[in-house]
């Protein structure tokens, strides 16, 4: 392990200012974090410090030693993806990199490798369980060299989007669990704990076995889809096209037999609201954990509402004293519209970004679900069943092997058709009931993305690490 010993003495300091706000701090730049890496580029981190620190100084009460750490996720679409740096966010202001530097945290920014990241051999070097590994792997490099390196390694926080949130919630769910030992070993990562303090989750896209008939559960009404499909990465990030349709009657057929598996598996998880009452559905979907989700919607609306930012009151909206109290649920998913077209996540001729992700070093994209082995159009084999369970923080929310992060903040816009609004209430339901604090909103008007409101993240973190 004696090249993964952190050197304090590599470093360069820089300054920045976006907003009218300077920044200046020290970098510890492309630091690979695991003694066998196979991709170096995207298996190492930048760690930002404020510079003032090593004058002394202190930020907020925070100083080189007892500073929290920062940990952005800035995975996209289970993708390879390199240390995220201070800058500008896609709004032209502060990101959180820079945000975090501001408010006296040390920035710890790993990449990661990703699902299609390939050797000179054409063997696949980042099929799962791949990112969370790598991730896990940078945690435990910090702990390793905890007293080395800048920061409190037992303050460490999360944040992360869409693919980086769900990975984010993982880091949360499954610390030092032993699912993932051998996996680390064959890394080469630092013999050392890798739990978290705390994770924040934007639009978390997890529980992929489940996530298809939660999907048809919410849209299988709907035949036309409205979506973006990747075409690479340009020079301002993804480029991206309209990929817009309308669903096939075999397809109409897949979504309305696969949505009745949903209330099977609600019922099974034995939820219940903060009153004691079971959360169940019927065979046709309705029943209390849909009337759960809606009181999810009518509380974002009511907080839109309170600011001014509710305009109009939709015709769907039930409102009394001026207060909505209900909606009609299937005119708000009208209102939503569908993104994807069924299978939406493991898709019968494995065209999704989570079938590749699935894949093995040799095969380039898998099934993950029976309904989908069972039913493949491409003749598709299926992944392993327990790399599905080590991409799903679910398999471990209740397992007194993992070292579970006891804060939690889930953000999921109201309008976000990348997943079903189920699958980020099952998620806070089931950490709320292992005794986790989760802090979980739906935010009005938000679709798909994240770090849309950073100084209430801000203000979060800063109180819970007061505890």
């Amino acid at each position: 392990m004696g090249k993964l010993i952190f050197d304090p003495s590599n470093y360069q300091v820089k300054e920045m200012t976006i907003d009218g706000i300077t920044i200046e701090y020290r970098v510890f730049a492309d630091i690979v974090y695991v003694a066998k890496p196979l991709e170096p580029k995207h298996q190492s981190l930048n760690i930002y410090v404020p510079e003032v620190y090593y004058s002394g100084e202190s930020i907020n009460g925070c100083n080189i030693k007892n500073a929290p750490i920062f940990f952005p996720i800035t995975i996209g679409g289970y993708m390879p993806n390199v240390s995220d740096q201070p800058g500008s966010d896609r709004r032209n202001s502060r990101n959180a990199t820079f945000r975090a530097l501001e408010k006296g945290f040390v920035v710890v920014a790993p990449g990661a490798r990703g699902r299609v990241n390939k050797n000179e051999e054409g063997v696949f070097t980042g099929k799962a369980p791949a990112c969370i590994v790598d991730l896990k792997a940078a945690i435990r490099y910090l702990r390793f060299n905890k007293d080395l390196i800048p920061g409190d390694t037992d303050k460490i926080i999360t944040n992360g989007t869409s693919a980086g949130g769900a990975l984010s919630s993982l880091l949360g769910a499954t610390g030092n669990h032993p699912d993932y030992d051998l996996y680390l070993q064959e890394a080469g990562a630092c013999e050392a704990e890798d739990h978290v303090y705390a994770s924040s989750c934007y639009c978390p896209i997890t529980n992929l076995e489940n996530a298809d008939m939660a999907y048809e559960w919410m849209y299988y009404r709907l035949k036309d889809y409205y979506k973006l499909k990747f075409m690479g990465i340009g020079e301002d990030g993804p480029i991206m096209v309209p990929d817009n349709g309308v669903m096939s009657d075999d397809q109409l057929k897949v979504a309305e037999e696969i949505r009745r598996y949903f209330p099977t598996y609600i019922n099974e998880l034995a939820l219940y609201d903060g009153q004691g009452k079971q959360l169940v559905l019927d065979q046709d979907g309705n029943g209390t954990f849909k009337e759960y989700v809606k009181s999810f919607v009518v509380d974002s609306m009511n907080a839109a509402n309170e600011v001014g930012s509710l305009t109009v009151l939709p015709a769907w909206a039930v409102s009394e004293a001026g207060r909505i109290v209900d909606i009609d649920f299937e005119s708000y998913v009208q209102f939503a519209t569908r993104m994807k077209p069924t299978l939406a996540f493991d898709a019968l001729d494995l065209s999704t970004g989570e079938n590749d992700l699935f894949g093995t070093a040799s095969i380039e994209r898998l099934h993950f679900t029976s309904y989908a082995f069972g039913h493949s159009e491409a003749k598709g084999g299926m992944a392993n069943p327990k790399i599905v369970k080590m991409l799903n923080p679910m398999s471990y929310l209740d397992d007194d092997k993992a070292n579970m992060a006891k804060y939690w903040r889930i953000r999921h816009g109201a309008v976000d058709r990348d997943t079903s609004l189920a699958i980020p209430v099952i998620l806070q339901n089931r950490l709320t009931d292992v005794g986790a604090s989760v802090d979980f909103h739906l935010p009005w008007g938000e679709g798909h993305g994240g770090d849309y409101d950073l100084d209430e993240l801000f203000a979060w973190m800063e109180q819970v690490l007061k505890k």
